[in-house]
Formats: C-alpha cells, sequence, structure tokens
C-alpha cells in the first residue's frame, strides 16, 4: 500500500515498514526503509554502525530505525530487522505464524497419481494388476 507518495508494508492494516526514496524528505539523498523496532534495537544499531542505520524523522522518536539500502547492505539485518517489525505490529496469533514449524507436505497427490498408475490398462492391453488383498 502506498501512503505519503512511498510503498508501505503492512499487517491488518498497521504500518511496520516504509520505503524512503532517495529523491524525497523521507529518504534525505539515500535510498533506505524505516522499520519498527524497539528504542534499545534502535539505539543499538545508529550508535555501532551510522553509516548504514539512522534515526528517521517522525517516526524515530517512538523507536524506529532507518536502514540505508543503497550500498552496503546487511540484506540479513535488514530481514531479522522486517521480521521483528511484523511481529511488534501482528496480532499474536499471525505473529507466531512465523515461529512455527512448516506444514508437513501432503503426498496424496502422488498417492492418488501411483494408484491411477496402477489401474491403468498396461501397454500390451493386457488388464492392469489390482492392489490390495485378493482372496483365493
Amino acid at each position: 500500500m502506498e501512503a505519503w507518495g512511498e510503498p508501505t508494508f503492512r499487517v491488518k492494516s498497521k504500518l511496520f515498514a516504509m520505503h524512503a526514496s532517495a529523491d524525497t524528505h523521507h529518504g534525505d539523498g539515500r535510498e533506505g526503509v524505516w522499520i519498527k523496532s524497539a528504542h534499545v534495537t534502535q539505539d543499538m544499531l545508529v550508535r555501532a554502525d551510522p553509516k548504514r542505520y539512522f534515526v528517521p524523522p517522525y517516526v524515530g522518536k517512538s523507536g524506529w530505525v532507518g536502514a540505508y539500502i543503497d550500498r552496503g547492505v546487511d540484506w540479513e539485518i535488514v530481514g531479522d530487522l522486517l521480521r521483528d517489525a511484523y511481529r511488534l505490529t501482528a496480532p499474536k496469533k499471525l505473529a507466531a505464524q512465523l515461529d512455527a514449524p512448516a506444514p508437513a507436505r501432503s503426498r496424496a497427490p502422488a498417492k492418488k497419481a501411483a494408484r491411477a498408475k496402477d489401474h491403468a490398462p498396461a501397454k500390451s492391453g493386457a488388464p492392469a494388476k489390482k492392489r490390495g488383498n485378493l482372496r483365493k
């Protein structure tokens, strides 16, 4: 969804990240993304690496952190920040799905296809073999 002329990222209509174009006052000359975070995360990142992270205008006072994405990006950290932002914003049930194990892959279609193959007419024209208990 776009707001303020920039793409925004939301969960249940609540903002957790926003793109900041270099050519707007949001980007201040550099491409970046604003990410919802805790004050301690913002403080740690900005102090440790001010060439990559910054306090964004408007939302910085709420703990959001800005990450420049125009050069030297550590995408793993940005990804972690975005995941954390989603968790901070999403309802608990949705946030819990990030930690849930992936659902087991259903093998039903493969079994169905194998069964159909077993019951298909043989290439020689002879009747197909049937599976299951055969009484003699």
